[in-house]
């Protein structure tokens, strides 16, 4: 690696593909960005194609070699990340396969789009309810490394779903790839799958594991009618780790950039490519090695964890449509409602849980856009030429000026908001939770909706720190949150997470590309193992500690009565949520005493 060596990351969001190249030393010397298509054929799908997906790589790939003047030459390492989607292409051609049903046939919806064959299942599909509700029924042992239940959207399901839909000739031609392994298998041609998609989505359980043999559970697919998959060793899902197929570990090489991916993005064939990420962990990968003192400023005594140790008490919290909180450990650490533990995934021989929140970013969205005031404050936002969310936090500064206000978290004291609209994903794990208010008046005006967007903030804060505490009282030893996302930017969030959490909030420098940051030092590593004589390659914690910029800490405020404001808040939040349950129990026991009466 030398001073002249550039590295690109590539990171395929929900709505846009994004592309940045570094230096040596991390610097960021360019950026670019693409939206992707999505299709909803209808309720609950979600549908991409990785033709138009690539398409809108190569565009990135070629813009930041235009706008930073790299020259080609020098790029010497490229990391993938994407969504844990589903991509699916035929076994014998390698060709892209619709997953539309119901007859799977590629129908383009207008010319431009004749070619773009709509082979990915989004992550957000939630197409296969009943497919995941008879892999958990099963109780197979492997449910106990994705935090007791398989949720629908990982892939297994989704797989199924094709299974039980498909014309049975078609299923049998398919193979089966999460995107970010999809995106490798493009750039370099080979089927090398990653173990952080196999084992967070796919129920592959990491060799030695809880007695596991062969990574793929054998008796488990069977169970739930995939044993088509156990034949031929499995190849259609990647194979045997050192058999018939390999499985590797975050930004391990997979091989060199192949000649036709190299004509597409614009670069010189070879270049190594590393074992790709589900998105969430490329975040982590681009936060939580920023080398930061977390010591509070009013502390007495100094004893900086070193070296990788200092992951096990900082929480990855990657914002964006929705929130994933990743926390490594050096030993599995089961979480009831939280996803993993899973070995291996980022770095061999450790640890990683997943909580996750299903819709943050989209629930601010949707709670001010569904508004009766969001009209009018879009068009004044625009006017000024500033986000509605830039917006909204001016007017509830205003706000608290204007009624005297000892903090904003008065403002919104008697509106109780429990925002599950789309389910929660942690720690209740429970996809049929939906969402409650209480303290709803007339209004209808600017203040009333400033306040709603608040209470959204402040629901998104607390049911963090419930994440935190049900990780913490598991086993963990959080005591800090990496954010990265969208989010990053909402200054009254990033404060109120803090104090809602009673912890610091690290910032990265970065705070539009922490995500696409991580994916670049995936290609880092990919390189050094490419220039060693073993092929070994540096260790990723090593990488990420010289690349990641300290970034911004926010501190919890230290207001006493907002504290304690905040702890009441916290306290109806869990019974909002607790409650919810209990009413839906309590209808369902009584129309079942009515069809059981006939009455």
């Amino acid at each position: 690696m030398t001073s002249q060596d550039h590295y690109i990351g590539i990171d395929v969001g929900t709505g846009s593909a994004r592309a940045c190249i570094i230096d040596s030393a991390g610097e960021i010397k360019a950026l670019a960005s693409e939206d992707i298509r999505m299709w909803q054929p209808a309720h609950g799908h979600y549908e991409q194609s990785t033709t138009d997906i690539w398409r809108a790589i190569a565009k990135c790939v070629r813009k930041i070699l235009a706008d930073s003047s790299v020259p080609p030459a020098s790029v010497k390492g490229i990391g993938f990340d994407a969504t844990c989607s589903l991509a699916v292409f035929t076994h014998d051609t390698d060709e892209p396969v619709a997953v539309t049903g119901p007859d799977f046939a590629h129908r383009p919806s207008s010319e431009n789009d004749k070619d773009l064959v709509r082979n990915v299942i989004l992550w957000l599909d939630h197409r296969p309810l009943a497919e995941t509700e008879r892999i958990n029924a099963t109780g197979h042992r492997l449910l106990r490394y994705l935090g007791g239940t398989m949720n629908v959207e990982m892939e297994t399901p989704k797989v199924l779903w094709l299974k039980n839909h498909m014309p049975p000739e078609l299923f049998r031609r398919c193979k089966f790839y999460d995107l970010a392994d999809a995106l490798t298998h493009l750039a370099a041609g080979g089927e090398t799958r990653s173990f952080c998609s196999a084992v967070c989505k796919q129920g592959y359980v990491p060799v030695g594991v809880d007695g596991s043999v062969k990574g793929w559970q054998e008796d488990f697919l069977k169970e739930i009618g995939l044993g088509e998959l156990v034949e031929d060793g499995f190849k259609r899902v990647g194979g045997v780790d050192g058999v018939n197929g390999q499985f590797l570990s975050a930004g391990e090489l997979v091989g060199g950039l192949c000649e036709k991916a190299a004509a597409d993005l614009g670069l010189p064939p070879g270049i190594a490519i590393g074992s790709g990420v589900i998105d969430a962990y490329a975040g982590w990968i681009g936060t939580v090695g920023a080398s930061v003192d977390l010591q509070h400023p009013t502390a007495t005594t100094r004893s900086p964890a070193e070296g990788v140790s200092q992951a096990f008490t900082r929480l990855a919290a990657v914002a964006g449509t929705s929130t994933c909180h990743l926390a490594m450990s050096p030993s599995p650490v089961f979480v009831p409602g939280v996803w993993g533990p899973y070995r291996d995934v980022v770095i061999p021989d450790y640890w990683m849980s997943e909580g996750g929140q299903s819709a943050t970013g989209e629930l601010l969205k949707h709670m001010i856009e569904t508004h009766p005031a969001y009209p009018a404050a879009r068009d004044d936002a625009s006017a000024a030429g500033q986000s509605i969310y830039d917006l909204l936090n001016a007017h509830l500064r205003q706000l608290q000026l204007k009624e005297n206000a000892p903090s904003m978290a008065y403002l919104a004291r008697h509106l109780f908001f429990y925002g599950d609209l789309w389910g929660n994903r942690s720690p209740v794990a429970d996809p049929n939770m939906r969402g409650a208010i209480v303290g709803l008046g007339s209004d209808k005006g600017r203040d009333a909706l400033a306040l709603v967007y608040y209470a959204t903030m402040e629901f998104i804060a607390l049911q963090t720190r419930q994440i935190i505490e049900t990780m913490n009282s598991s086993g963990h030893a959080l005591s800090s949150i990496f954010l990265s996302g969208s989010q990053c930017q909402n200054d009254i969030l990033v404060g109120l997470m803090a104090t809602a959490c009673g912890m610091p909030v690290v910032v990265p420098e970065y705070v539009n590309a922490a995500v696409v940051h991580g994916a670049a030092m995936l290609g880092a590593k990919a390189a050094s193992g490419k220039a060693g004589s073993d092929g070994k390659t540096e260790a990723l914690w090593e990488i990420m500690a010289r690349m990641t910029r300290p970034g911004k800490v926010v501190w919890p405020r230290e207001d006493g009565r907002e504290k304690r404001l905040l702890q009441a808040k916290y306290e109806v939040f869990l019974d909002q949520c607790t409650r919810q349950r209990e009413y839906r129990q309590k209808v369902d026991e009584a129309l079942r005493e009515l069809d059981e009466g006939g009455a």
